[in-house]
């Protein structure tokens, strides 16, 4: 794959992961929606943690969205995703729909990171047999 189609399959990739996450997790907790409070509720979250949350994802996804801070937004995100799957497997979910989406998504944006980023694929190189 060319340098040119990596980066913008890396764009294009990071660009789905910001809509997800913006529509999915961070517009529903912020516009305080019942929804996100029912569902935080049901995970024994006790209510009005769902807006600070939302509020931890928008400042983890700007970062991951600015090149300069990329990086680190990607490595606050993997910590929230973590701690979503904490979650989900303390609120005994089922695993491969609910535990692991957090991975899903985690995998989504570091593949995103690496595909738009040269130094990252620098340090973190596919080596072919």
């Amino acid at each position: 794959m060319t340098k040119n189609a990596m980066l913008w399959t890396g764009r294009v990739l990071t660009g789905l992961f910001a809509l997800f996450m913006l529509g999915a997790s961070v517009t529903p907790k912020l516009l305080r929606m019942p929804v996100a409070e029912e569902t935080m509720a049901q995970l024994g979250w006790p209510v009005g943690y769902a807006f600070m949350i939302g509020l931890i994802e928008l400042a983890c996804l700007v970062l991951y969205l600015v090149p300069r801070t990329a990086l680190l937004g990607a490595i606050l995100m993997m910590g929230l995703l973590g701690g979503a799957m904490a979650t989900q497997i303390r609120a005994g979910s089922p695993l491969f729909s609910h535990i692991l989406f957090s991975l899903y998504l985690g995998l989504f944006m570091w593949g995103g990171l690496w595909l738009r980023d040269g130094r990252l694929r620098a340090l973190f190189p596919v080596v072919r047999a």
